[in-house]
């Protein structure tokens, strides 16, 4: 994992909380934030992103977040890239199991766009010790 995050890959299909996370995120963070709509558009954008850390939404229509996790995976340039899952699924067992499929860790929606950013962090720097 690389020592600094800049760079994030936020798969949300719901506009309303792309604009407030990525405000968040750009604002709050200083982060460089590329927004995809669909785990199908992720899959088209990460490649050339080369994100830090993805943000990925669980419950989304068509291709959900675990398999959207899965093929980004299988994308040579993306099977390192530590994911961090959002969502309002956050019960212990539904955290375990994000968390065994290889996310750092959850964020739980609704989230305060004013601690977002040093929650992601947070969640950054305890992985990477």
């Amino acid at each position: 994992m690389p020592i600094t995050l800049s760079r994030i890959l936020m798969v949300e299909d719901e506009s309303d909380i792309q604009t407030v996370a990525k405000l968040a995120l750009e604002l709050v963070g200083g982060f460089c934030v590329e927004v995809c709509a669909s785990g199908s558009e992720a899959l088209t954008t990460a490649p050339t992103f080369a994100p830090d850390l993805i943000l990925l939404d669980v419950m989304m229509p068509g291709m959900d977040g675990v398999t959207t996790l899965k093929a980004l995976r299988a994308l040579p340039a993306l099977t390192t890239t530590p994911v961090i899952f959002m969502t309002a699924k956050v019960q212990p067992h539904e955290v375990a199991h994000y968390k065994a499929l290889g996310a750092l860790d959850v964020v739980a929606k609704p989230f305060d766009p004013m601690t977002l950013s040093k929650t992601i962090t947070s969640i950054w720097h305890r992985n990477a010790a």
